[in-house]
């Protein structure tokens, strides 16, 4: 049995609360000389679908909204990241930079995609958030952990708010 963490799957999406669970990832990374892996995964099931969408708009078009929203999406991973560094490093918080070894925006069913990015990369653990504000998102996110956590061989870090907290912003 492998112990020794050397690579970190953080699951995100990009909710305020995730920020603090990429604290989580950074720290275990930073104990462990890990790497990590920044994966957003868009679930594409029910907005951008290309058969849903190909009777009603191009596919040039379609592919320059994707494009768009996933350079988008690209910059708030980006913003995060800053972010966490800055409350978690101070003035070394380019340091950051040297435990991520990826940033991956990807499209598909959300649990699907944690497990195959997380065995694509040779990921050691996997480390998501949860929300804490709303039924409907603690259902959706508790589903998504559910079913990472049937489905893999490996450990996975369920991150909670701190019970001082309804919600946690990335200015945080």
């Amino acid at each position: 049995m492998k112990s020794r963490i050397s690579k970190i799957l953080y699951a995100t999406d990009l909710s305020p609360n995730s920020a603090h669970a990429f604290r989580y990832a950074l720290k275990l990374a930073m104990d462990n000389g890990a790497r990590i892996v920044i994966l957003h995964v868009i679930d594409n099931t029910y907005i951008y679908n290309p058969i849903a969408m190909g009777g009603y708009i191009s596919q040039e078009k379609l592919d320059q909204i994707i494009g768009e929203r996933n350079a988008e999406t690209l910059e708030q991973v980006e913003n995060r990241i800053e972010s966490v560094g800055r409350a978690e490093l101070g003035d070394e918080y380019d340091k950051v930079r040297e435990y991520i070894e990826a940033v991956e925006i990807a499209e598909g069913f959300p649990a699907e995609m944690i497990l195959s990015k997380a065995d694509d990369f040779a990921c050691d653990v996997i480390v998501m958030g949860t929300h804490g504000k709303g039924i409907i998102s603690q259902t959706f996110l508790g589903s998504m952990a559910k079913r990472v956590l049937r489905r893999t061989r490996k450990p996975v870090f369920i991150v909670p708010l701190p019970t001082d907290h309804t919600d946690i912003t990335i200015d945080d």
